[in-house]
């Protein structure tokens, strides 16, 4: 489908969780599937990144 990782980090941080949801925003995934791994940790970084407490600067 030609999707740069760009375009599938901005659709994860608008929102997307899953792999699908990914492949109905831009197409990424939806065709033959090969990217779903990479999908899959794009999502899981962008959920750890959320996941972590923030540092309160002092």
């Amino acid at each position: 489908m030609g999707v740069t990782s760009h375009v599938v980090n901005e659709v994860v941080a608008n929102g997307a969780t899953t792999s699908k949801q990914i492949a109905e925003a831009c197409g990424a995934g939806g065709d033959c599937g090969r990217c779903r791994r990479t999908l899959r940790a794009i999502i899981a970084a962008h959920q750890n990144v959320n996941d972590c407490p923030s540092q309160s600067v002092r």
